[in-house]
């Protein structure tokens, strides 16, 4: 089974949410990284990165004695990675979605396969938890890529936690598509309630399972509380606001590691969500 912990917006606590229940899961358990952008599970389970691998995309490279400039490859790229001028043809790799539809195009067979590298996966253990994360490369603009390989070492035998990147865009999608519950992490603010809003409407058009976690639910008002109860979508937790957690947290520490009182009830939630 896989569960993935993400959130409509970023610095809800997703992560140690997430790295805490893959400390309380019963059994053989897969911690994934999805926030590939920035990864921060690593802060918190600690891992020994034992393995780390180049992560790249297929690029088209142009063979200019070949080519004669008929302009189909320019015409079949959505992300214009590839541009003509009279005789002169360029391309742009940090552009290319590696779609391949250049290569079946071209009449010439004037393209051939290149690679950009976009990232670095790497993987190890926490304890008894497998771990992979991916890092990916400074100043790379699509995370997409380097979010699928990740995705491709989850272990189907296991419990798999997801730690999905913030937001509601394209690597939130990839990073809850194949979840088979997905558990949003929120917070009891107008800011946390509009994004909330945004990934349940997501969730819905998935026809995905979901449940919310509100992180510091002292705080604020009961708006995230009501809306729940309204689009019946199950509050399963409320961690409290401490500055205990706070100050763990910027210790790297994990909630359960904080307070030992909230392993119980994320035991609990996981179990519930398993049956």
């Amino acid at each position: 089974m896989q569960i993935a912990v993400a959130s409509g917006k970023g610095g809800t606590g997703k992560t140690i949410v997430s790295t805490s229940l893959a400390m309380c899961a019963p059994g053989r358990v897969q911690y994934l990284d999805c926030d590939v952008e920035e990864p921060n599970g690593h802060i918190f389970l600690k891992p020994d990165l034992a393995t780390s691998e180049r992560c790249t995309v297929i690029i088209p490279q142009i063979l200019e004695e070949k080519c004669t400039y008929c302009g189909k490859c320019r015409d079949i790229c959505r992300f214009n990675a590839i541009t003509l001028f009279a005789n002169t043809i360029m391309t742009f790799p940090e552009m290319c979605h590696s779609c391949l539809g250049c290569f079946r195009v071209c009449p010439d067979d004037a393209i051939v396969r290149s690679e950009r590298e976009i990232g670095m996966l790497e993987s190890g253990m926490a304890g008894d938890i497998s771990f992979v994360h991916g890092r990916m490369r400074v100043g790379e603009a699509m995370a997409v890529p380097l979010l699928k390989a990740v995705k491709k070492k989850a272990d189907k035998n296991v419990l798999v936690i997801i730690d999905a990147p913030p937001g509601t865009s394209c690597p939130f999608v990839e990073a809850i598509s194949d979840a088979d519950y997905v558990i949003l992490v929120t917070e009891p603010t107008p800011f946390g309630l509009h994004d909330l809003k945004l990934a349940a409407v997501v969730l819905r058009n998935f026809s995905k399972p979901c449940g919310v976690i509100i992180n510091r639910a002292d705080l604020g008002d009961a708006r995230v509380e009501q809306w729940c109860q309204q689009e019946n979508i199950p509050v399963l937790l409320k961690i409290p606001f401490d500055r205990k957690i706070a100050e763990g947290y910027a210790r790297g520490q994990c909630l359960v590691e904080i307070r030992p009182d909230l392993r119980p009830s994320l035991q609990a939630l996981i179990e519930e969500i398993l049956a």
